[in-house]
Parts: C-alpha cells; structure tokens; sequence
C-alpha cells in the first residue's frame, strides 16, 4: 500500500469539516431538530395539499398572493430566500431606497445587490404563511421566486414531471 501526502492531508480536511460542520449543527440545536423532522410526522389527515401544475418550459409557475396583491413567481427551490423583482416589491407598495439594497448576494449570473424585506404573508394555491423573509433584488432578475424561506416552511413539497404539490 502506498502513503501518499496529498491524499492523507485531503482526508484529513474532508473528516474536518464533516466534525466541525457536526458540532457547529449541534452548538446551533439545528442537529436534534433536523433529527426530530425525520422521526416525527404530522397526520396525513391534517395537511392540506396544493397542486402546481409544471409548465411546457418544465417550470413550475404559480400565481402567489403576496401582501393581498397577485405576483406571478417561480418555484425555485435552489433560492434560498422568497426573491422579488423591484417592479413586483414596487406593485406590493414596498418603498425601497438605494440605501436599502444592503447585502451582496451571489446568484448564476453573479452577485447582485438586494435589499432584505419581510412579508406579512405569502399565500400560493391556498398554502397561507406569514411573515416570509424575502429579498428584493436590485436589478437583473427577470421575475420573482418562490424559495426556501416559504417552501422550507411546509411540511413537504414533492415534484414529479407532472406537478408540484405542496402540503401546509
């Protein structure tokens, strides 16, 4: 068997990280939480269920209910955050100012600069939750998302070449 370096120190890092990402997840109390999600699961009976249907350019498009107002969104679970164009947060009357646009975010395109908000609530065929972190971004994103900060909330949401069915 041959000892290389390269590989020793590669492993080294990688068993590093994987305990430093443990202890970070169990010093936070996200670890037990993450456990219970997996144990405990709430009657089939009590969740409601919502059906978006996958669009021809295999997106799942929906029309959410944003502060009592109709915006057009995408479902985009790799959005870590609900993320909203300037001319949608301008319809939901969300007065923003250059200053407001305080974080940096790093999207496919590059980073972009976005402005941090917080949504009364954000209804999408009938799932209904308050106070959804969101970001508006400043420029260059060609219309809202559906992300994390809303999707994450759910129970499940489970995607077949079909539809996108969420459950409350």
């Amino acid at each position: 068997m041959r000892f290389d370096i390269s590989i020793f120190a590669v492993m080294t890092l990688a068993v590093a990280s994987a305990l430093s990402t443990a202890w970070w997840m169990d010093h936070a109390g996200l670890r037990s939480q993450a456990h219970a999600a997996t144990v405990i699961e709430a009657p089939a009976t009590t969740a409601s269920a919502a059906r978006i249907p996958r669009a021809d350019d295999g997106h799942y498009w929906a029309d959410a209910l944003i502060e009592g107002r109709a915006v057009r969104v995408m479902v985009d679970t790799g959005a870590s955050v609900v993320a909203l164009t300037r001319a949608d947060a301008a319809r939901l009357g969300l007065k923003l100012e250059a200053a407001d646009f305080s974080s940096t975010v790093v999207t496919a395109s590059g980073p972009v600069r976005a402005a941090p908000v917080s949504l009364g609530a954000v209804a999408v065929a009938g799932t209904r939750l308050e106070r959804v972190q969101a970001l508006v971004i400043e420029q260059g994103l060609p219309h809202s998302l559906l992300g994390m900060s809303y999707l994450g909330r759910l129970s499940a949401f489970t995607a077949t070449p079909v539809a996108l069915t969420l459950r409350q």
